[in-house]
């Protein structure tokens, strides 16, 4: 469970986050939608503390930190809560696949070097890179070395995993492989959230939608309901210049 309250968030002078309340429950997929400069990947980088907000309380469980005056124990707590799937892999470049998902399990969690070489092998081959243990992200596709990046987080078995535009860095046909791997793991009940442009797949896989616009959550609801029968002007614009562009394929 993640309970946003009034979560302000500025960078100089430029507002990004104007106040966000939000409540994700456990087994939740949500997607963030809204256009680029909309605060959505902000959003993200506040909820673990990536990105401190200037105002605000967040709390993921039975962990709640106040923005303004974090303990940095407190942080440490939520961030074990969470893990995030970043737009460019951010993987170790002279470490394996194996490696990239070990270094989490004996840095992060203390694992032994051979328990956290068990569960890397395990993830890895849960997003079908069983065969590819042992090759560097060099010689790795991007949308395989988004499926390590994926493989990293759900090796912590986190109780929330954040999407950041996961497939943004993707070429066209390396998007269907990545979401095809997220959508496998929409179904085990894990809670996610996933900001996207991919709009068919976020009305496919999502439980909800948030629409943001201007630091702001202008419209939320079922897929459905967002999809079919947008109530806000903003939301319907973006889907009308948007929407003939956000395909993919499986």
């Amino acid at each position: 469970m993640i309970k946003l309250a009034n979560l302000k968030k500025s960078f100089n002078k430029l507002e990004v986050l104007k106040g966000i309340d939000l409540l994700v429950q456990t087994g939740e997929v949500m997607a963030v939608l809204g256009p680029s400069g909309s605060g959505k990947s902000t959003l993200l980088r506040c909820i673990n503390f990536l990105d401190r907000a200037d105002e605000g309380i967040v709390t993921i469980g039975s962990t709640t930190v106040p923005c303004d005056n974090p303990d940095n124990r407190d942080v440490l707590q939520l961030r074990r809560k969470t893990a995030t799937v970043f737009q460019n892999y951010n993987l170790f470049r002279h470490k394996t696949a194996l490696e990239n998902v070990m270094e989490g399990l004996m840095i992060a969690q203390k694992q032994s070097k051979s328990a956290a070489k068990e569960k890397a092998k395990a993830v890895l081959e849960k997003v079908g890179l069983a065969d590819k243990l042992d090759s560097y992200p060099s010689q790795l596709s991007g949308g395989q070395q988004q499926r390590v990046g994926i493989a990293r987080a759900l090796a912590l078995e986190p109780e929330i995993i954040l999407f950041d535009e996961p497939t943004s860095a993707l070429d066209p046909e390396r998007v269907g492989e990545v979401l095809a791997v997220i959508r496998n793991i929409a179904k085990e009940g894990i809670t996610m959230m996933i900001v996207t442009h991919e709009l068919s797949f976020a009305r496919e896989v999502a439980n909800r939608v948030i629409f943001m616009a201007d630091g702001k959550i202008i419209e939320q609801g079922p897929p459905e309901t967002i999809f079919n029968d947008p109530q806000q002007e903003l939301t319907r614009q973006f889907f009308y210049r948007f929407m003939n562009h956000a395909t993919y394929s499986i």
